[in-house]
């Protein structure tokens, strides 16, 4: 017997992706794919709560002029290596803005060296920012998205590099593979508290550091390997980053989308 279904049923998908009255939360909050993120979250209605390093500090008053709206942005200082640090981070955004409705993990950190030169501080290092710190930020953030019990979304920055072999980075796509492992482990386990859990991994990005790190031959000889011919810009990271902060994204959890002009076509 043929089973019947109502072809017009629809889950109500928002084609605005309004994230009216949602709190984002961003590590690393004040970079160049973060700051795209929260231009994207901000105009469509979202609270920012922007987490940042130490060391950035000079680049607080700058980085939040550029919102017009200062009541729905607020800088909260995070050490993300550090679990008092984060902890502590997320309890001043709860009290700033009464939960966490979505967390983008930006915060990371690069030193490229030969598989054969790798120091070891500089490996300790690349898991400290870029593994352990997403996980203690994933893992705050998942405490009070289901305290809450309202759902939420945790998007993490992976790389491009954590897919493929990239000269000089076995440190960096360590780190960066990683997060892999701990985004399908948290989709399964948070899914359930409509919590979903995914990772972006762009190729190269134009922020100054990107564009710093691939100038002249090198550059030029890795675009020949991607189909589209180009670098990525970072509004493009940030769509992708406002897609899964939407209701829109609500059944796509565990995976990883792959922004790299098609570099693994080849």
């Amino acid at each position: 017997m043929a089973i019947s279904y109502d072809v017009h049923l629809k889950y109500g998908v928002d084609p605005n992706m309004s994230l009216e009255g949602k709190v984002a939360v961003v590590t690393g909050g004040f970079g160049g794919i973060a700051m795209a993120s929260n231009h994207f979250m901000y105009g469509k209605g979202a609270k920012l709560a922007l987490l940042y390093a130490p060391f950035d500090a000079p680049k607080k008053d700058e980085s939040l002029a550029e919102f017009e709206d200062r009541s729905r942005v607020e800088a909260f200082e995070c050490d993300v290596t550090s679990p008092e640090s984060v902890k502590k981070a997320f309890a001043e955004v709860k009290a700033k803005f009464g939960t966490v409705d979505i967390l983008v993990t930006c915060a990371g950190y690069v030193c490229l060296q030969p598989c054969m030169e790798t120091e070891l501080a500089e490996w300790n290092k690349h898991m400290a920012v870029n593994l352990t710190g997403t996980f203690l930020c994933a893992q705050e953030a998942a405490r009070i998205m289901t305290g809450d019990q309202h759902g939420g979304k945790i998007i993490m920055i992976a790389s491009q590099a954590a897919t493929v072999a990239l000269d000089n980075h076995v440190a960096y796509a360590t780190s960066k593979a990683g997060l892999f492992g701990i985004c399908k482990v948290m989709a399964k386990e948070l899914g359930p508290h409509q919590i979903t859990v995914n990772t972006i991994s762009p190729t190269v990005v134009l922020t100054p550091m990107g564009a710093k790190a691939w100038e002249g031959k090198k550059g030029e000889d890795n675009k020949k390997m991607i189909p589209v011919g180009r670098f990525a810009y970072t509004d493009e990271i940030g769509a992708a980053v406002l897609f899964l902060a939407s209701n829109g994204s609500d059944m796509i959890t565990g995976t990883d989308i792959l922004i790299d002009g098609g570099y693994q076509v080849w």
